[in-house]
């Protein structure tokens, strides 16, 4: 055989393959149509789906409203409720003049002046050396 000749061959060969082919793809399959109607019976469910799903978004965004308002109602009355007690308690308790730590911070100097004062008036008038005993 002529080197040439194999794939001319091969060609004419391959021809009523493809004519049988296109044929055949002109002419939708049994199975095609019956999975083209189950792919639009799944989109038409899918559609209902997110129709369904936005429906009960919505809902539930309205029901947590509700119940977000109602909590922040019930805080109010008793952030209010709260506020009225602190006025009575401010009102009944008399004011200080210090507060606990200056309080402490006088009585402390008092003491200590206190004790300069005692030393004072058990020493006297007496005039004794100042040194040390060792």
């Amino acid at each position: 055989m002529r080197p040439g000749l194999k794939p001319l061959l091969f060609t004419l060969w391959l021809a009523p393959l493809h004519l049988h082919a296109e044929e055949e793809a002109g002419q939708p399959l049994p199975q095609a149509e019956a999975m083209q109607a189950q792919l639009h019976t799944l989109e038409q469910r899918l559609a209902a789906s997110e129709q369904q799903r936005e429906a009960l978004k919505a809902e539930l965004q309205a029901n947590n409203g509700e119940r977000e308002s109602a909590q922040l109602r019930r805080l109010r009355q008793e952030n209010q409720r709260l506020k009225l007690q602190l006025k009575k308690v401010q009102a009944e308790s008399p004011t200080h003049l210090l507060s606990e730590q200056q309080t402490w911070f006088a009585i402390g100097a008092g003491a200590g002046l206190l004790g300069v004062l005692i030393g004072a008036l058990l020493r006297g008038n007496r005039r004794t050396r100042r040194e040390w005993i060792n």
